[in-house]
């Protein structure tokens, strides 16, 4: 059976919408391992703590714009401390172990939201923040194609964030710092580039990262720690477009979005009764591993010996 043409553009902008979130997060995991070679398990929990403590300091009483910036310098914070306390001491260290403390954060943070936010389900301060809930009804092609305003002011949100991160990191004195460090490690370190600046930059980029992540994704689903599990979409995203590459990140997470839609629609439901989105993106990165293992965009590494 061949379905609606709007119903073919429903399921396409279900799957765009997923997909620039997807690519969001990805960008976090991009830009630490770019500037420090260090693969930030803790991103997913990081989405769940920046949302939740936003959500925590409104319930306090504090104004929702105000709870934002007083987030965000929580997250800043968070940043200077495992710079100091958890990446200082650990340089030189081998790449498994700087690994290894990043699930260490990852379940420090767990246990410490738990014990001051609880682990019960909230709801994202959405109408406080001024984004709007209503939806806009379309008839494309005779049909009906609904489009909800907090999906449209995710991915206009999303997208002037991605934006903004590329004009910084091409535009301006830091930003080139960063990129210098992602592409030459040594030669960036001796022209007095600060590694430990750029790593507090670099977690504080990826705590804003994370925040407007769980505000769009908590506008969505509610705030819960199983937010963590949502953020973990974006491996599959990082293997397609390879842990290096900031348009792998931004292109493989728009394709993992649509694609799982679409198979979920026309393939996963008719054929396989369903829940085909928990699996076919790491499927789909698995395939991809086996013919480019650096990802599509990644660059290759060659040893000589």
């Amino acid at each position: 059976m061949v379905a609606a043409p709007d119903f073919l553009l429903q399921v396409l902008w279900e799957g765009l919408v997923s997909g620039v979130l997807y690519a969001l997060i990805a960008l976090g995991f991009v830009l630490i391992f770019r500037s420090s070679r260090i693969f930030n398990f803790a991103q997913g929990i990081m989405v769940v703590f920046a949302a939740l403590t936003l959500v925590g300091l409104y319930a306090m009483g504090i104004p929702a714009w105000i709870s934002v910036v007083l987030t965000l310098g929580v997250m800043l914070m968070l940043a200077v401390t495992i710079e100091r306390v958890v990446l200082r001491p650990l340089v030189g260290q081998p790449d498994i172990i700087l690994f290894m403390a990043t699930i260490g954060i990852t379940l420090f943070l767990i246990g410490f939201g738990e014990l001051i936010f609880g682990g019960e389900n909230k709801q994202m301060i959405t109408s406080e923040l001024g984004i709007p809930t209503g939806a806009f009804e379309l008839n494309p092609f005779g049909g009906f194609l609904l489009l909800e305003q907090k999906d449209i002011t995710a991915v206009i949100g999303a997208v002037s964030l991605v934006i903004g991160l590329l004009l910084f990191l091409n535009k301006t004195r830091m930003g080139r710092a960063v990129r210098a460090l992602g592409d030459d490690h040594q030669a960036a370190l001796s022209v007095g580039i600060s590694l430990r600046t750029i790593w507090v930059l670099v977690w504080f980029i990826a705590g804003v990262i994370a925040l407007v992540t769980g505000v769009v994704w908590g506008a969505r689903a509610g705030v819960s720690f199983a937010l963590e599990v949502i953020a973990y979409k974006a491996l599959p995203v990082l293997m397609l477009g390879g842990l290096e590459s900031i348009t792998g990140a931004i292109i493989g997470g728009l394709a993992i979005g649509i694609l799982e839609k679409l198979f979920e629609i026309y393939w996963g439901q008719p054929i396989m009764g369903g829940n085909t989105e928990t699996w076919f993106a790491f499927v789909l990165a698995l395939i991809v591993l086996l013919f480019r293992p650096q990802g599509l965009f990644g660059e290759k590494i060659i040893e000589r010996v």
